[in-house]
Formats: C-alpha cells, sequence, structure tokens
C-alpha cells in the first residue's frame, strides 16, 4: 500500500506543482501596466477604483504613475520605453497624438470589445472619432472636461451690483463694475497655456463654432489670417484691462484661489477649477457660480483623458481588453469624474450624484454633440499636434503680453505657424 501510495502523491504532488504554477503564471501575466499622470489625491483615488475593477474580475494592475499636471514628463518617460520596446499595456494619451502613435504602428485594435459593448451608441460621433485610428477603436475615454467656463465668486458680483455675463460686451461692462467696487475683475495666470485658454474661448464666442474649426483646427490659411480673426485678437487683448498686473507666471490654481477668496471676481478656466471650489468646501450654484464662457453657451470646448492601448499579445491582451472596458462601465464613469471635476464620458449615465455645474456640463454635452457645437480644445492638445499647438501658443501669448504688435500682425504669424506645420 505504501510503496503505491508513495508513486501517487509524487504524481498529485507533480500535478498540484505544475498547476500552482500555471496559475501563477496565468496571474503574472493577465495583468496590465498602465502609464498615466492622475497622481494628485483625487484623481489618484479614482485611478485606485479602475485597478480594484480589474483585480476584482482577476486581472493584475502594475501601475506606472508619472507626476506631472499636464503629462510631459510621462509622454517623455512613455517615448523612451517604446523606442525601447517596451512599452506599457495602456498610457494615457489624448487628442492628435492617439493617432501619431498609431501612425508608428504601436497600437493595438480595441474592436471586439467596442462592439460587444455598443461603443458606436454610447459615445457621441465627436468623441468616438478621437478614440479611432483608421476606423478602428485604439483608445477609451476616461472623461470629457468642458474648457469654456467661466467661474464666479457672487458676493463679489453682488457688491459690484451685476449679474453672470452671457455675452462678451456683458463681460466687459461687468468687469469695470466690479474694477469700481474694489476688486479685481478676472483672474488670470499669465503663462502661455492660459492665455491660450483664454484665447480660444474668445475665439469661439467672436466667431462660432464653423469658424473655430475652420481656424484652430483645420489650420485654414483664409480664417487664421481673416478680419474676423483679427477682430477676435483685439477683443482677447482688451481683456488685459479686467486682469491685475501681478499675473506673470501665476498658476492657474492660484487664480482660482482668488475668485474663492473673494479678491477677484471671475475667471475663465476649465472645469479642473471646480476641485478648488469643492476643496475649499464651497456649494456649487450657491457659493460659486458657473456659466458657459461669455457668447459661447451654443459651444462645448472639450478636453478628454483617454487610455490608448498598445499592441500586446496573449493573456496581457485579455487583460487589456477588459480594461478598456471597464474604463466604460458607469461605476468607474462615476467615481472617476466625481474626483476629477470633469462629465462622464458616455452622456446615458444618471448624474443626480453630481453638482449643478457637472449636471449642466452634461447636459449642454448632449445638447451640442447633437446640434454640432463640439469642438476640440487647442489649448488642451484635443485639435493640433502639438508643434502646432506650441507654433499657436507663441503668437497667442506674445501678442497678448506685447505693447506693440497689432492684431493684423499676430493674425500674419498664425498664418506661417499653421503653414510651416502643414
Amino acid at each position: 500500500m505504501t510503496l503505491l501510495a508513495n508513486p501517487f502523491r509524487k504524481t498529485a504532488l507533480a500535478l498540484a506543482t505544475a498547476a500552482a504554477a500555471s496559475l501563477t503564471f496565468s496571474v503574472q501575466a493577465a495583468e496590465v501596466e498602465v502609464l498615466h499622470w492622475w497622481t494628485s489625491g483625487g484623481e489618484a483615488r479614482a485611478a485606485n477604483v479602475l485597478k480594484e475593477l480589474m483585480e476584482a474580475e482577476g486581472y493584475g494592475w502594475e501601475d506606472f504613475a508619472v507626476a506631472g499636471g499636464g503629462g510631459e514628463t510621462a509622454m517623455t518617460v512613455l517615448k523612451s520605453r517604446a523606442m525601447s520596446g517596451n512599452p506599457p499595456s495602456a498610457a494615457q494619451i489624448k487628442g492628435p497624438e492617439i493617432q501619431e502613435w498609431g501612425e508608428l504602428g504601436l497600437l493595438g485594435e480595441l474592436d471586439e470589445v467596442a462592439e460587444a459593448e455598443g461603443w458606436d451608441e454610447l459615445l457621441p460621433p465627436t468623441v468616438a472619432d478621437v478614440m479611432r485610428h483608421n476606423g478602428s477603436y485604439v483608445a477609451v475615454p476616461v472623461n470629457v472636461h468642458r474648457v469654456n467656463w467661466l467661474w464666479a465668486n457672487p458676493q463679489v458680483l453682488a457688491a459690484a451690483g451685476v449679474e453672470m455675463p452671457t455675452t462678451l460686451d456683458e463681460l466687459f461692462a461687468a468687469g469695470e463694475a466690479i474694477r469700481e467696487a474694489g476688486y479685481i475683475p478676472l483672474a488670470h495666470g499669465g503663462q502661455a497655456w492660459q492665455d491660450a485658454t483664454v484665447f480660444e474661448s474668445v475665439l469661439l464666442a467672436s466667431g462660432g463654432t464653423e469658424f473655430y474649426q475652420q481656424a484652430l483646427v483645420e489650420l485654414d490659411p483664409e480664417a487664421l489670417g481673416s478680419e474676423r480673426m483679427i477682430e477676435a485678437l483685439e477683443t482677447f487683448k482688451r481683456l488685459r484691462e479686467l486682469m491685475d498686473a501681478d499675473m506673470s507666471g501665476r498658476d492657474w490654481n492660484i487664480a482660482t484661489s482668488m475668485v474663492i477668496e473673494g479678491s477677484a471676481g471671475m475667471q475663465l478656466m476649465g472645469d479642473w477649477a471646480k476641485g478648488e471650489f469643492t476643496a475649499a468646501g464651497l456649494t456649487a450654484g450657491e457659493e460659486y457660480l458657473c456659466a458657459a464662457a461669455p457668447g459661447t453657451q451654443d459651444a462645448f470646448t472639450f478636453n478628454i483623458d483617454s487610455l490608448a492601448m498598445f499592441r500586446v499579445e496573449g493573456e496581457e491582451r485579455e487583460a487589456q481588453q477588459a480594461l478598456a472596458r471597464l474604463v466604460l462601465e458607469p461605476t468607474f464613469q462615476e467615481a472617476f469624474n466625481l474626483a476629477k471635476g470633469s462629465i462622464p464620458a458616455r452622456p446615458d449615465l444618471d448624474m443626480s450624484g453630481f453638482d449643478v455645474c457637472a449636471q449642466q456640463s452634461m447636459d449642454d454635452f448632449q445638447r451640442t454633440a447633437e446640434e454640432g457645437g463640439l469642438v476640440p480644445s487647442m489649448a488642451h492638445g484635443m485639435a493640433v499636434r502639438a508643434d502646432v499647438q506650441g507654433a499657436i501658443f507663441d503668437v497667442v501669448t506674445n501678442y497678448f503680453n506685447s505693447r506693440d504688435m497689432a492684431a493684423e500682425e499676430a493674425a500674419r504669424r498664425m498664418v506661417n505657424a499653421a503653414q510651416a506645420a502643414l
């Protein structure tokens, strides 16, 4: 009996060891490495929800977080990894950069999961198009930021006897009243990307969505050098009169704090500013106000964070497909966007748990998606390549801070910058 049992036990032990090794290999292989720059407190907690969802389905998650607000450092690391032939499973990439990575042949297709989950029906076409390369899904959106927002301190507005402005003329009139009441009318940080953020909202208000598309997305020379562009530049320059002299180099969140503390009345900034108001314990619609940037009520300038998927094989691809599916499921969409200040990428979710600003943003997102008012943000990397964006930034900020440059000259430089890039 003992003689027979020993070989059995050895065989059983061998099978168990092999099974354990196979299971260990399976768990290790079915893992995703995700590069991102969601490193602030709320963002990190929101990203952790996705990790927990992956782990609940039996997949591993290797967090590859690279600090740096705009993702420049993360992109440098990603390029280094990709050039060495070792890219992560997924990376936070957005806008035209998705197409650039796709052209290199490094992105993997998500069409199978997209079809199974009905992404074409869930996502507005404008958003879905950003996620595709050569007709195939290669990325999945995690949120939608609205860039064309105006934020205000209601106590400052009341002290000046003004309402939230809805047109550019009303913005200038309200600004003068706020200054006369002893406050800074418009909080701003003198950095190139902040100048560009304000500029694109002024252009949208002055020229409308079709002109915005022609100028800042299609880079049409006629639009860039037109009288309408010159008028928009002149209006943009006038906004300096509503800002304080100490704005140079100021970070955006410091400008938001000026509105929170009541030293300034208003700020033109994307909905990430809402995180500052929330952190200060203020209630949307009561202790701070939000509205579409004056003159842009019929438009929605979007900035989308997304995860692009790199080419992988075997069980890592299986885990990658699960990651793509989970990103668009309600659990993650709600948790992430409540923390981020943005709205879910899919418009069909229940927004009752979100504040009034987010609810308005979602309403406007759906409406403009149907009416054709969704436009990609040039200032936030959604409209043009990084080199073109940089060239436009240079023109906009140099003009804004110049005492001598005429709007006609700035328009001419925009045309030259666009033609050099094409």
